[in-house]
């Protein structure tokens, strides 16, 4: 490989981790935050696979770390949907029961046409 090559290789690289990094620690940032409403019994998972408020609703920044990874969330659902020929729904239930069945003590959690529960 030539050195023009390599330096054209290392820049595409320098490029792409530069439009790529912000989004990570955005979500390291909304994951942080929704650990510490968990933790606190102010968001819990859901059966359907996604996050919910356990008291109605929570301050602006954890409304909208939760709203970023839920969205986060139906992407994966839906391209799981699509490669294994189910629905959506069902891609996001299946991911439900893990994410609940990993839960520590303490933590909420709410079934499919259930109330909120704390594990």
């Amino acid at each position: 490989m030539s050195i023009l090559a390599k330096v054209k290789s290392a820049l595409a690289l320098a490029l792409l981790v530069a439009f790529i990094q912000p989004a990570f620690a955005d979500l390291a940032s909304d994951k942080a935050a929704v650990d510490a409403a968990k933790a606190a019994g102010t968001v819990g998972e859901q059966a359907d696979g996604y996050l919910g408020f356990v008291k109605g609703s929570a301050d602006g920044a954890t409304t909208a770390a939760v709203n970023a990874i839920n969205a986060a969330r139906a992407d994966v659902y839906s391209q799981t949907a699509a490669k294994s020929g189910v629905s959506r729904d069902a891609a996001g239930q299946a991911t439900g029961a893990q994410l609940i069945g990993k839960l520590p003590a303490g933590e909420f959690y709410k079934p499919l046409g259930g109330n909120w529960t704390k594990k």
